[in-house]
């Protein structure tokens, strides 16, 4: 039996767990788990001195939400960049700035719990937009709320309860290149408890050759009252995700013959496969001027990865965590306090073959992997007087890697690492709904076994991957900002600077192999995140957001004050929505004036563009409404994102082409 066929079967007893009858109007109205994740969110975002914001699902409603890229669009910082389908590059202040796969340097949750695997690296496409009620982002060394202490930061999925959700929804949606994408879900609560269930599916041919993709999730929770103040929830959901790999292409060929895919890709068949399961539950303890909140976690995934050759991996990863929040005085000052702590971990069991046409041939690597990683957390917070708090705190983190490797024991090999984030920063209130912060924060980060179990630098042959010695990635990052809304205007603008030592990067070796990964000396981050909406009327809304991202080497012995390649100095998004809930338009634009480096040596720049899009929506009936989206209306050909080289050529096959010109539209309803 598959995972997904387990999947499949705990979603039916799921479903039949539902409490049978919904009490929307009972007086003895139950506030559960997962509500108070997204209402802890709002709260958190007023006690945290640096950037925070929390994205409704309501701001991505009217768009085919595809991917993270579609639903955090407006989410000041955070670098979401077109690769194909659900692929896109995600980066926070350059985390894994120069990582071509995957996902590397921030903490992906859903509902509080991690997704990343114990070593930290994640694939993001297990997260479907169409599930969530919102998507917290905390930036940075802000994320210690969930015990983060990576560069980028963390970004907590919420999944709606049968409380915040109640009744049925219902929505289908679709349009170019034979897009047909679905969900239905249903929530319902009685006095005793709640339950949601949700199924989404997904399927396109992509908008270049061989970039195919199908897809079916489920995501349900239930929660029950155990006693006064006693509350849990129990979290389940599946992936059964089948995605072509169209790969990148040279420079010319990304801005002259953006649907082509290299014979390459078709000859292997290169595609990433996914079928994982998690189990979770969140149990909370009211204790009056404390709250307790404990729970576990159990992830099961298998990926299929036909690439350069065939990447087997089978993992399983467990572990639980505890949190406990207090309030009270001292010496007749408000404080409050958190302690907390997430321990996971996994084995991954990863092997690789000759690829035979994206089927597995001669065995090259097999190897057991281990890891342990546990995050220990506190913070507290004093208000001195009404208007201004200190906030200090810090993570402790404990990591523990081993690679067994069964074909070369040689090549075998472990680590362990014990790093200390401490962060403190005030926050600044003149008055209601009007914030001025500052705070200094170390973040840590440690090597993943993509980093840890690496291809060797060869030319020709069959090498067999082993053990690679790599140090930690520190940085200290300094941040001031405001945050607020008056009249017209509401804004969120954040500066910040990390000092970083041992950044961790990777390198092309060659079109058809991984990356290498080092440690670099020293670089530095710095930028500006900057988000501002205008609403002059009620028909009127203006949403934009901007960012500054000015990566580069610091007096590096081979590359010196280059600047780091990847990601683009300037990126502008805006859009104006022109109506009112029955019926509105809205155009929109995305704008990167300069392209990025494709190399350390900044030989070759990728050209700057702007994409057009207009979008529509209708109320139709009650609950019920439409809408169109129409993207890159000119049929611009740009380079969205780049795989870093050394130093890059004509040659380089390094480059993704952004989506081109598409329509799609769809129905939704509550009933």
């Amino acid at each position: 039996m598959t995972v997904f066929t387990r999947a499949l079967a705990g979603a039916s007893l799921l479903a039949l767990a539902l409490p049978a009858q919904a009490r929307e109007d009972d007086p003895q109205t139950i506030v559960v788990t997962g509500e108070r994740i997204a209402a802890d969110a709002e709260t958190e975002i007023r006690k945290t001195p640096g950037g925070v914001d929390v994205v409704a699902a309501e701001d991505f409603a009217d768009k085919a939400a595809v991917s993270l890229r579609d639903a955090l669009a407006f989410s000041p910082g955070v670098y979401t960049q077109p690769r194909f389908g659900q692929e896109v590059r995600i980066s926070v202040r350059g985390s894994g700035i120069s990582r071509g796969f995957h996902m590397r340097g921030l903490l992906l949750m859903q509902d509080g719990i991690p997704i990343n695997l114990a070593d930290n690296n994640g694939d993001f496409q297990e997260l479907d937009p169409q599930v969530f009620e919102a998507i917290e982002v905390y930036r940075g060394g802000n994320a210690l709320r969930f015990g983060g202490s990576t560069l980028g930061g963390a970004i907590n999925a919420v999944t709606p309860t049968g409380r915040s959700a109640p009744g049925v929804e219902a929505r289908v949606d679709g349009g170019s290149w034979n897009t047909v994408r679905g969900k239905l879900a249903a929530g319902m609560a009685t006095e005793a408890g709640d339950g949601y269930l949700a199924i989404t599916g997904d399927a396109s041919d992509g908008d270049r050759g061989h970039a195919t993709r199908r897809s079916l999730r489920l995501n349900g929770n239930v929660g029950l009252k155990l006693a006064e103040g006693v509350e849990t929830r129990f979290y389940g959901s599946a992936n059964h995700i089948r995605q072509e790999l169209p790969g990148a292409l040279t420079r010319a060929q990304a801005l002259t013959t953006p649907a082509l895919s290299l014979p390459g890709n078709f000859a292997q068949d290169q595609a990433r496969d996914i079928d994982s399961m998690r189990l979770q539950n969140r149990t909370t303890i009211d204790l009056g001027r404390a709250k307790l909140a404990v729970g576990a976690f159990f992830n099961d995934k298998q990926l299929d990865h036909p690439i350069f050759q065939v990447i087997d991996q089978k993992s399983v990863d467990y572990g639980a965590f505890a949190r406990l929040d207090l309030s009270g005085e001292i010496a007749g000052l408000p404080v409050e306090a958190a302690l907390g702590s997430t321990a996971r971990f996994g084995t991954v069991r990863a092997r690789q073959y000759v690829n035979v046409a994206g089927r597995r041939g001669a065995l090259t690597a097999d190897a057991r992997q281990q890891a342990r990683t546990i995050d220990s957390y506190g913070e507290l917070r004093v208000a001195f007087v009404p208007t201004l708090s200190l906030v200090a705190g810090g993570v402790y983190t404990h990591g523990e890697r081993e690679v067994a490797n069964r074909l070369a024991p040689a090549r075998s090999g472990s680590a362990s690492f014990d790093e200390l984030a401490p962060k403190i920063g005030l926050l600044f209130e003149p008055k209601p709904g009007v914030q001025f912060y500052a705070n200094a924060n170390r973040s840590v980060e440690l090597p993943g076994f993509s980093e840890l179990n690496q291809v060797p630098f060869a030319v020709g042959g069959t090498v067999t991957p082993g053990f690679v010695d790599l140090d930690v990635q520190r940085a200290w990052t300094y941040e001031v900002g405001a945050r607020g809304r008056a009249g017209i205007a509401s804004w969120d603008v954040t500066l910040y600077r990390a000092d970083i030592r041992g950044e961790l990067l990777q390198f092309n070796q060659a079109p058809d192999i991984p990356a290498a990964t080092f440690n670099a000396g020293r670089t530095r981050h710095q930028g500006i995140e900057a988000g501002l909406d205008l609403t002059p009327a009620p028909w009127l809304r203006v949403r934009q957001v901007y960012q500054l991202n000015d990566f580069r080497f610091r007096d590096d012995a081979q590359f010196g004050d280059n600047r780091l390649p990847v990601v683009a100095r300037h990126l502008y998004r805006g859009e104006v929505r022109l109506g009112t809930e029955a019926l509105s338009v809205t155009p929109n634009i995305e704008w990167v004036p300069q392209g990025a480096w494709a190399d350390y040596a900044n030989t070759v720049k990728a050209p700057g563009y702007a994409l057009i899009g207009l979008g529509a929506q209708a109320e139709v009936g009650d609950g019920l409404s439409l809408f169109v989206e129409a993207r890159n209306l000119t049929g611009k050909r740009a380079i969205g994102d780049i795989s870093a080289v050394t130093r890059a050529t004509d040659a380089s096959v390094i480059y993704y082409p952004v989506e081109r010109r598409a329509v799609f539209g769809g129905i939704r309803g509550r009933f």
